[in-house]
């Protein structure tokens, strides 16, 4: 999960100074839940023109209802009751020699804000079927707005508007302020922008006349490890780009869904006024632990590579760097598929997938193990039918764990996505994650292996 919840930003630290600003709550965000060219908000029911970095509740679509929302049965964040959506564009850098590679992150931190101009002012939930966006991606220099900035952690350039030319030991943070302001009607509007508006002095201030009505701010900070890429700095200038094909940083922007139990959002929002912003402290709100939430994912419907060394962006993201505005770019469009599946056809050798289970370091849920640089599902399976086995299970890319048996409650796990070892385009489970195969035909032989942890 993402550290940056541990990081406050200068921004937030200063205006949690201001009169009614000092109360808030912080939500941990594991994930990403999908990294795809999915935007439901402005691309319902069609791929989006590039990639999102998306966390929150596994309801997530490319058409989204609030039923959808409700739908979900994880969620990558940390409050049961919050099955929203939130994404942004992912980071990505350019190498020197002319390739992308995702720079990587372990999800995000939004904070809900109580601000108020007064300390009467009343904070309302958003309601069912209620959305938004902030930003432009087609920005490529300043419009005088305050609501994107960069934090170069450990670095010298502070907080900025743009991506900083500064090295940041401690990572990137990109963060984005949504509009808390609402014009009480509308649950969307055509430009999915007009319907909202900041206050007075962006995160604080006075809602304008036209939006009277107060909604708790959120906050998004995304955290990325872009010291990894000192190398690939030419001079003094930084390698990075948004996936929006951005390397300035202006045209980073958010979107939200409301997925919230509603009462329970009002509750957290009268209550929940920890000053040092401890989800935890906020009793009101049943909590998902940290390994519940990192396994949530949503499965890829789209057949593109997103991740990894890429000879361009994905989708027709160009590089333009302005500072005039981008120009969208003409593209032929790949199709939504069935959802991707992580498991292999293996019913030539009479076993069948049973699904991902969880495993633990002092509690292994298979008894034998057989490890090798060159692991494939079918390997793993011919190992343990060798032995005797009817079960099969394979983790962490290369190992392969027999026995006869599996106890209730271990199956049910999703994050059975790590490419296997010998063949990429298999699946050999994760961390501590088991990708589960059972043998269906044949007689069971006692196994003859010995037990290693």
């Amino acid at each position: 999960m993402t550290t940056s919840g541990m990081k406050f930003s200068a921004s937030l630290v200063v205006s949690l100074l201001l009169p009614y600003a000092d109360a808030f709550f912080r939500m941990p965000c594991a994930g990403p839940l999908l990294m795809e060219r999915a935007d439901p908000i402005v691309n319902p029911g069609a791929v989006a023109s590039h990639l999102h970095n998306i966390v929150g509740g596994n309801g997530f679509n490319y058409s989204m209802t609030y039923e959808g929302t409700q739908a979900s049965t994880c969620s990558t964040c940390k409050a049961k009751a919050d099955k929203s959506n939130y994404w942004v564009p992912d980071l990505y850098v350019k190498a020197k020699n002319g390739s992308f590679h995702n720079v990587g992150n372990n999800g995000a931190t939004i904070y809900y804000l109580q601000r108020r101009d007064t300390p009467t002012e009343e904070l309302i939930p958003f309601p069912k079927g209620f959305r938004m966006l902030a930003g432009d991606p087609m920005l490529r220099s300043s419009n005088g707005g305050k609501a994107v900035s960069f934090a170069c952690l450990g670095g010298t350039s502070g907080e900025t508007p743009s991506i900083p030319n500064s090295k940041c030991p401690y990572g990137l943070r990109a963060q984005i302020v949504m509009p808390s302001c609402w014009d009480g009607k509308n649950l969307d509007s055509p430009d999915h922008k007009s319907h909202v508006a900041y206050p007075s002095l962006t995160n604080n201030g006075k809602c304008p006349s036209t939006h009277p009505k107060r909604f708790i701010t959120l906050f998004y900070e995304y955290l990325y490890d872009i010291k990894k890429f000192d190398s690939e700095w030419v001079g003094s200038q930084h390698p990075f780009v948004l996936s929006n094909g951005d390397p300035t940083g202006f045209g980073f922007h958010g979107d939200f869904v409301n997925g919230w139990d509603i009462p329970t959002l009002k509750k957290a929002i009268d209550t929940c006024n920890s000053p040092t912003g401890n989800i935890e402290a906020c009793t009101v709100l049943d909590l998902y632990s940290n390994p519940q939430m990192d396994d949530c994912i949503v499965a890829p419907s789209i057949a593109e590579q997103t991740s990894g060394w890429l000879e361009k962006l994905p989708g027709c993201n160009p590089i333009q760097s302005g500072p005039a505005r981008a120009i969208p770019q003409p593209c032929t469009s790949v199709s939504i598929g069935a959802k991707q599946t992580f498991s292999t056809d293996v019913s030539s050798k009479g076993w069948t997938y049973l699904g991902c289970a969880y495993d633990a370091l002092n509690d292994r849920t298979l008894p034998y193990r057989y490890a090798t640089s060159t692991m494939t599902v079918p390997k793993c399976i011919d190992h343990c039918a060798a032995r005797g086995y009817v079960i099969a299970g394979l983790e962490y890319a290369e190992e392969c764990w027999c026995g006869n048996t599996i106890a209730q409650g271990k199956l049910g796990a999703m994050k059975c996505t790590m490419p296997c070892a010998g063949d990429a385009s298999q699946f050999c489970g994760g961390p501590v994650k088991l990708a589960v195969y059972k043998k269906v035909a044949g007689k069971r032989r006692k196994g003859r292996g010995h037990q290693r942890g």
